[in-house]
Order: C-alpha cells, then sequence, then structure tokens
C-alpha cells in the first residue's frame, strides 16, 4: 500500500514540532505511523524550537499545549470511568431488583400452592390407597346397609372390581364378607348384584 504523503501537511507539523508534540501525538492526528512522522522530521529538518533557532519563533497562539493535552486526555478518560462505573451500578441494581421480584413470585407461587393444596394433601392422608384405584370417599346410607363407591379394572388378564379401602371399618362386611372369596354376579342393565357363592345365604 501506497504510504501517504506528509507533505501537504508540512507547515503544520511544523508547529506541532515547534510546539514541543511527539511522534506519536502528530501520528495520531494525522492517522500515520511515528517512524513516517521521524522520517518525515529528518528530511525536512523539523526540530522543536529553541532560542538558537531563528526559525524557532513561535507565535503568541501557538504556545505549548502539551500539559493542555494531558490535562484534557485525563478528563476524557475519567468522565470514561465515571461512566463505566455508573453503568455498572445501574445494571446490578437492575439485577438486585429483578432477584427480589424473582423471590417475591416464587414465595407468593408457593403461599399459593400451599394455600390451595392443603386440603387436597388431607384428602390424600385420609384416603389413602382409594386415590389410586379410583374410589373415593364413603358415604353411609343406614345403619345396617353401607354404600361405597369402587372402580372396573378391565386389564388384559381379567375383569376386577376395586372397592374403597375403607369398607374395611364397615361393622357389616367384617361380620359377613370378611375372608370371603367366592361370589355370584348377575349382571343387569342398571345393576349389578354381588351375592356370597359358595357359603349358603349366611
Amino acid at each position: 500500500m501506497a504510504r501517504r504523503s506528509l507533505r501537504p501537511h508540512l507547515n503544520q507539523i511544523r508547529t506541532w514540532v515547534r510546539q514541543g508534540r511527539t511522534d506519536a501525538w502528530i501520528a495520531h492526528q494525522l492517522e500515520v505511523t511515528g517512524p513516517e512522522i521521524a522520517e518525515f522530521k529528518d528530511k525536512n529538518e523539523l526540530t522543536a524550537a529553541s532560542p538558537d533557532d531563528p526559525q524557532g519563533a513561535v507565535a503568541p497562539e501557538d504556545v505549548d499545549l502539551r500539559a493542555e493535552d494531558d490535562a484534557q486526555i485525563a478528563a476524557e478518560l475519567e468522565a470514561a470511568e465515571a461512566e463505566r462505573k455508573a453503568e455498572a451500578e445501574r445494571l446490578a441494581a437492575e439485577e438486585a431488583a429483578a432477584a427480589e421480584k424473582r423471590a417475591a413470585e416464587a414465595a407468593a407461587a408457593a403461599e399459593k400452592r400451599a394455600a390451595e393444596g392443603g386440603g387436597d394433601d388431607e384428602d390424600a392422608e385420609d384416603d389413602g390407597p382409594r386415590r389410586r384405584r379410583g374410589g373415593r370417599r364413603r358415604r353411609r346410607t343406614g345403619s345396617s346397609t353401607t354404600a361405597f363407591e369402587g372402580t372396573f379394572d378391565h386389564g388384559d388378564e381379567g375383569y376386577g372390581l376395586w372397592l374403597d379401602p375403607a369398607i374395611a371399618d364397615s361393622a357389616v362386611y367384617a361380620e359377613h364378607w370378611a375372608g370371603h372369596r367366592p361370589v355370584e354376579v348377575v349382571i343387569e342393565d342398571d345393576q349389578i348384584i354381588i351375592r356370597r357363592a359358595g357359603g349358603g345365604e349366611a
């Protein structure tokens, strides 16, 4: 790539050199490299101003701006650092607020689940195996007759009828059916009747 010609900037570079600007600073301003500036200064015999240099007189407006440049750069760096810290603090505050919101939502959800699930847990504890086999709460229709709910089990190996395990608490069941297995099943349109079999009409 062809090097950029610095000849059009001769007077400007001469002024900067007399002000004491560094090669790196001049190169940055002209978007070239430091060695290019050094080579251009050597070719054109550009040196900093000195009392013995008749060309060293600097116009009043061409004062040494190095201190001013340093102060400006320091101020820009300080402002950039302050902006970075402010942005970091803002992000940290937003993250803390979001975390607090998530924690509050989780606590509210847990409280809601506990409130809604309290009754179900109590029923589940009371009902025990009944929920697994489709049986529900028992209902009593009289002192000697007890009605229970149950569910059919239509399996590949046969058919069964699962009754509410609370049937074991029935005095009628305990007296007449506990331990008895043979039964006779009568199927009608609107009911299925189970009668004791193999043991008479006790």
